[in-house]
């Protein structure tokens, strides 16, 4: 993916490419901004850029090591995701352990770190030596939500590159072009970290299946409640969708914000536009503030997923909270 692909972010990628042309890569970079705004897909455009075996100021996407960054097996480009709820020391550690070797050539090696908020003390301490003494060279780049997410020390030892809020519209625009159905691509923007993610969501057929029973469980649980815990029985919990629970909730999310969306009169902002009629004949029998607080149970049962909860239980709790609340 090169940085052409990426909708917006022209203060970002303009940042990056100068470093690019100039020769002056910083050896570490913070990547932040609010989810959804491209960082990730960014993150690996500039990895392959610097990884090219042709240079300039953007990948090519031809050469060996462009094709090896994109079929994500390039040996020396490292992605650290959290394990659990974190990410932890041991893991900074083998990462330490992996950049001590020679790189496969004669250029950089990368790190890209995601959700750097979520480094335990121990991780991010462990991180924060690394980056006072880096071997040479190596190009680290620490994803999170905003400047002030991680230690004051390590935001003063990486290059700041801040991300606004990603043009929805723009990526869903992308996606309908290439023939991917609007409504899945109106949800996947919603969902995903950028556009090559959000492609990823909508070419799974399990997405589209828990979009069918995100509306089907709204409409139960509006009227029926021990109907909706069936359908969650036999349609998500005994099936391969009870892997994506947490993509079911976050739908949820969204599904109620529609309601208050259909409540102030903004229809043209809603993601579950093919409901229109149903969301608009059901939203007022409940107030905003009752709406924004079950985006907000939808939203605390996928933070309790995370957090190592059965996905079952949170789904069935967060059912009966709804229907209650």
């Amino acid at each position: 993916m090169g940085f052409r692909e990426i909708p917006g972010q022209e203060r970002a990628k303009a940042l990056l490419q100068q470093a690019l042309r100039s020769g002056r890569i910083a050896h570490a970079y913070l990547f932040a901004g609010p989810e959804g705004s491209g960082r990730q897909d960014t993150a690996i455009a500039f990895a392959q850029a610097v990884l090219c075996e042709r240079g300039g100021d953007d990948a090519c996407g031809e050469c060996l090591s462009c094709r090896k960054v994109s079929h994500g097996n390039h040996p020396d480009l490292h992605v650290i995701e959290p394990d659990g709820a974190s990410v932890k020391i041991e893991q900074i550690r083998e990462l330490q352990r992996e950049l001590s070797y020679r790189t496969a050539g004669a250029g950089y090696k990368v790190y890209i770190i995601k959700s750097a908020e979520s480094m335990t003390v121990q991780a991010a301490n462990s991180l924060l030596k690394f980056l006072e003494e880096p071997p040479s060279p190596v190009v680290a780049i620490l994803i999170a939500p905003g400047a002030q997410a991680v230690l004051p020390t390590i935001l003063s030892r990486s290059q700041l590159v801040p991300f606004v809020p990603g043009d929805r519209e723009r990526m869903e625009a992308l996606l309908t072009a290439e023939g991917k159905p609007r409504m899945l691509a109106r949800a996947a923007v919603h969902l995903a970290s950028g556009p090559a993610a959000a492609r990823a969501l909508t070419e799974e057929n399990w997405f589209a299946e828990i979009r069918n029973v995100v509306i089907q469980l709204g409409k139960e649980n509006s009227s029926r409640f021990p109907g909706s815990l069936l359908t969650a029985q036999q349609q998500v919990i005994k099936t391969n969708l009870s892997e994506h629970v947490d993509t079911l909730l976050n739908l949820f999310a969204l599904w109620y914000r529609d309601m208050i969306y259909a409540m102030t009169g903004r229809h043209d902002r809603m993601v579950f536009a093919d409901q229109a009629e149903f969301i608009a004949k059901h939203a007022w029998s409940r107030t905003i503030e009752a709406w924004a607080g079950a985006m907000e149970s939808a939203l605390a049962a996928a933070r309790r997923i995370k957090a190592h909860v059965p996905p079952q239980l949170a789904l069935e709790q967060f059912l009966v909270n709804v229907r209650e609340g």
